[in-house]
């Protein structure tokens, strides 16, 4: 069982999250597939969800982090560019980080903290 712990991270542009996990999961999903509508495929996303995920991502960023070619050839698809994969990797130690920090403090809560919530009414559940 994984310990009760979620550390999220994420980087604003203006409004807009421009960097967060599941933006960098979906990164490293066009990685692994070549293609951005079979990495959402995989994350159980919808088409459109991961078109408008890696725009926000490459409107947000000073150069794209992902680039597609469309048509038939060998190159087409879509691949995680070098600033893409510059700002995953600093992203992901950025988590790394943020988890090692916390783990020294984690025992101490767990030990406080109940298997289950209390029902409303205050009752095991």
């Amino acid at each position: 069982m994984a310990p009760p712990l979620k550390i999220k991270i994420q980087l604003y542009c203006g409004p807009e999250i421009a960097m967060g996990p599941g933006k960098a999961d979906l990164l490293d999903a066009i990685r692994a597939h070549g293609s951005i509508s079979a990495a959402g495929r995989a994350m159980g996303m919808s088409y459109r969800r991961t078109w408008l995920l890696v725009d926000a991502m490459n409107r947000c960023w000073r150069e794209k982090l992902v680039d597609t070619v469309p048509g038939g050839g060998r190159e087409r698809g879509a691949h995680v560019t070098p600033t893409g994969e510059k700002i995953l990797a600093g992203y992901r130690a950025m988590q790394a980080a943020a988890t090692g920090a916390a783990q020294p403090t984690v025992p101490a809560l767990i030990d406080l903290l109940r298997d289950e919530p209390l029902t409303p009414d205050g009752a095991p559940s």
